[in-house]
């Protein structure tokens, strides 16, 4: 039976045939009135059916929630990135409370002193908090000074306790350096580079798809046979071979946009494939004969009808390829090969943990490689609800 029209559930109205009104509610997945059915736009049908998508939501929430903590890292961390404790070396983590040793609950969330002991044998340092001397945490109050994003001078932090004594949510690393705060702000670099990443490889692939499947002939050989190259050469071996290349006295910016740069251009393929395909089946429509018959450019063309038509499946393909971004630019600085000091992403700050001695005895250390998986399947959650709700009669 094929899929009717929204026409033709509005010419039946709420007293239409029964049988065709549950096939449009099947396909359509949206609980609304059938007479209401006609108004609801494409984009419309897009996110009743993408809201019935409970894993794509929790997704999308994960995901709003790591992004809005990188925009406001320097807020929400209560330290700098190099912000120094020498004295708390590979401290572990320090865990809020609210009821103290003596079974008395406080309102306000407190840290204990933490005090550090040294194994005269074996050289290791340990901490073990001090029930006696509690410190209580304080919300937006001032503490290291910073500018938000290297633009406004201030010195208010989400949370914060004594200056003299720090506050490790995550634990510390050899340096004495927070790792809840480095964390945050590897975030920013981390989901920036997939985005950035993706959208240059956005508009190469689909640009370089519609115009492949467009035209056809010889453009569409030699696109396709050099996105096939792409393809068929394994990728960490060619982002090791071409990251390498960087020069060593780039600055940190610098090897930023150029490693993400480099994973753009070498994922563009897939979506020039895929969108060549359905350009293929686009360029025989009705409106798209008709637009060439009327003396339409093809720019015109190609801007106006192919590409939009396409910017649903563009859209599902983005948000499935951020997360091989990120894994590729933590994969290269975890290797040495990625983002260089003073800039820090979670794959510069798995580079302490490359040994199983750091994992076994400061394990808080793999907390950037969680955030990683959490992103990833984030993304994947996110763009399987898109792909399912990109087309809302589908059953």
């Amino acid at each position: 039976m094929t899929q009717p029209t929204r026409s033709d559930i509005a010419e039946q109205g709420a007293a239409g045939d029964a049988e065709l009104e549950e096939i449009y509610r099947g396909a359509a997945a949206v609980d609304v009135p059938p007479e209401e059915w006609a108004s609801l736009s494409q984009w419309q049908l897009i996110w009743r059916r993408f809201k019935r998508s409970r894993p794509a939501m929790i997704g999308g929430i994960l995901l709003l929630l790591m992004y809005l903590s990188a925009i406001f890292c320097e807020f929400i961390s209560p330290y700098q990135l190099d912000t120094r404790f020498t004295e708390n070396i590979y401290a572990p983590p320090t865990l809020p409370h609210f009821i103290d040793s003596a079974g008395q609950f406080h309102l306000r969330p407190f840290i204990y002193k933490q005090i550090r002991t040294i194994n005269r044998e074996t050289l290791e340092m340990s901490y073990e908090p001090d029930p006696t001397v509690m410190y209580p945490i304080h919300f937006f109050g001032k503490g290291v000074p910073y500018k938000f994003w290297g633009l406004i001078p201030t010195d208010r932090h989400l949370f914060g306790v004594d200056p003299e004594v720090p506050i490790f949510l995550l634990g510390s690393d050899r340096q004495g350096r927070d790792m809840f705060s480095r964390t945050l702000f590897g975030a920013r670099i981390s989901l920036s580079v997939g985005l950035l990443g993706v959208f240059i490889g956005i508009i190469l692939g689909s640009v370089l798809g519609v115009i492949s499947g467009y035209y056809g002939g010889l453009v569409d050989d030699l696109m396709q046979r050099f996105s096939e190259l792409l393809i068929s050469i394994p990728q960490i071996p060619l982002w090791m071979a071409l990251a390498a290349i960087l020069p060593v006295t780039w600055s940190a910016i610098r090897v930023y946009f150029g490693i993400t740069i480099i994973l753009s251009l070498l994922n563009w393929g897939g979506l020039a494939r895929q969108v060549r395909g359905k350009t293929l089946a686009l360029r025989e429509e009705g409106y798209t004969l008709a637009a060439r018959a009327a003396g339409a450019s093809d720019w015109w063309i190609i801007s106006r009808h192919l590409i939009p038509n396409n910017g649903s499946h563009i859209i599902v393909v983005a948000t499935l390829s951020i997360p091989y971004m990120i894994l590729g630019e933590t994969a290269l600085s975890f290797l040495g090969l990625g983002i260089r000091a003073p800039m820090t992403s979670w794959g510069v700050l798995l580079e302490e943990a490359q040994n199983v001695r750091t994992i076994i005895f400061y394990p808080w250390l793999i907390m950037p490689a969680v955030l990683v998986i959490v992103a990833v399947l984030g993304f994947n959650f996110l763009g399987d609800g898109l792909r399912d709700a990109v087309d809302p009669y589908s059953k």
